[in-house]
């Protein structure tokens, strides 16, 4: 025990000891002396308890998520300017917005890069600063390069992705809005589901089973936080399956991505969306509308993602989920 608290609770027994009617001579003096040491105590052994969590072998980043399904975390670049960015499990990228771009006073764009890669298309142009430092929460990187862009989640001022903890096991823990970092597995995987992890190039995919009234469609989706809305199909996956004929259509939706090019989305309702062994019921989903191929992927997003708490192995292998408290709520886009 160390001896502030040893001497602390010393005293306390001291003056539980006495007798009535040197009870009544204790002042109030001693009395505010002693309830400050308790304060005090209670506030120190606190802040060591904080302290410890945020150590070199891991930490905890807090978020806050959007009605819009994006995982905000605010930032500060180059000591001076604070941004809020969305956590995007599909970049790889520190972006700023055209618009947060002219409120900052220390970020320099002075290069352009063409044909950069996007949702929607492949050539499109932006120009970025190298050399810059991104502080989160008590952690900093040096030496970052920054791209702008045109958009980003809804309040948000731009965004990054998984790279800046390559190597590191990631928490995603949506009950207490905590990002925890570190280098070993926690001790509560066992209280979660395992599935294998498919990376490519940098992006991460999950297998899922999609289920409509006449059968179920086993898929790979991307782990998408960027992407707000539920589930969204790949063209071939809904064309050599006629998906489309067998779902409820409720609309269509134009999205944007990151440069501006609109696509066009039809909308319907999934009877059954299942990862592993858990499942949502009537899910929301979406796919392109146009040509075979024109969208090449298929993406769980942000309305999904944050039903589950996760955790990322590191060597992003395989993920771990469970549901939280947010899994039985309404659907964003229902």
């Amino acid at each position: 025990m160390p001896e502030a608290e040893a001497a602390l609770l010393a005293r306390l027994n001291a003056l539980a000891g006495c007798r009535p009617q040197e009870k009544q001579q204790i002042n109030m003096r001693q009395f505010n002396l002693i309830s400050f040491g308790l304060f005090a105590l209670m506030y120190i052994t606190t802040s060591a308890q904080t302290q410890s969590i945020n150590t070199k072998n891991k930490y905890t980043i807090p978020f806050y998520v959007t009605s819009y399904n994006n995982i905000v975390i605010k930032a500060v670049l180059n000591n001076s300017d604070t941004v809020n960015l969305m956590l995007h499990t599909a970049s790889s990228d520190v972006t700023i917005t055209e618009d947060a771009v002219i409120k900052l006073k220390t970020v320099n764009f002075n290069g352009t890069a063409d044909s950069v890669k996007s949702w929607g298309g492949n050539n499109n142009s932006s120009d970025f600063s190298r050399n810059n430092s991104l502080q989160i929460a008590n952690k900093t990187w040096d030496s970052v390069t920054i791209w702008k862009d045109k958009n980003s989640g809804q309040e948000t001022d731009g965004k990054f992705g998984l790279n800046l903890f390559k190597n590191k096991v990631l928490e995603l823990d949506f009950d207490k809005n905590l990002l925890t970092v570190e280098t070993k597995m926690p001790d509560t995987i066992k209280d979660y589901s395992k599935l294998q992890l498919i990376s490519k190039n940098d992006e991460l995919f999950i297998r899922a089973d999609c289920q409509t009234e006449k059968g179920n469609y086993i898929n790979q989706f991307l782990i998408h936080s960027g992407y707000s809305g539920d589930v969204l199909l790949d063209s071939k996956f809904v064309n050599d399956n006629n998906i489309g004929k067998q779902i409820n259509i409720t609309g269509e939706k134009k999205l944007q991505d990151a440069y501006g090019n609109v696509i066009v989305t039809k909308k319907g309702i999934l009877t059954v969306f299942r990862i592993g062994t858990l499942q949502l019921t009537k899910v929301p989903v979406g796919f392109f509308e146009g040509a075979i191929g024109a969208q090449k992927i298929s993406v769980i997003g942000g309305d999904i993602l944050k039903r589950f708490n996760w955790i990322i192995d590191a060597k992003r292998k395989y993920i771990y989920f469970k549901p939280n408290n947010l899994f039985k709520t309404s659907f964003s886009n229902s």
